[in-house]
C-alpha cells in the first residue's frame, strides 16, 4: 500500500508518534519516508490517516 500526505496538513506531527516507520517531521510539513510501506505497518498508518485533523493522510 502506499501513503501521501495533503498538502493542508499543518504538521501537527500526530502521525510522526503514530507511526515513526513511515512519517517524519519535515522542514514545514511531515513527510513520507517509504513509498510502499510494509503490511505490518498497516494498521498505525490507517490509524493516522483516521485521526489527521486535517485528513491530510491519504491512504492508497
Amino acid at each position: 500500500m502506499k501513503v501521501r500526505i495533503e498538502d493542508t496538513c499543518t504538521a501537527c506531527g500526530l502521525c510522526v508518534d503514530t507511526c515513526p516507520e513511515v512519517f517524519e517531521m519535515g522542514d514545514e510539513v511531515v513527510q513520507v519516508i517509504v513509498d510502499d510501506f510494509p503490511a505490518e505497518h498497516e494498521d498505525a498508518v490507517q490509524q493516522a490517516a483516521d485521526e489527521c485533523p486535517v485528513e491530510a493522510i491519504i491512504v492508497e
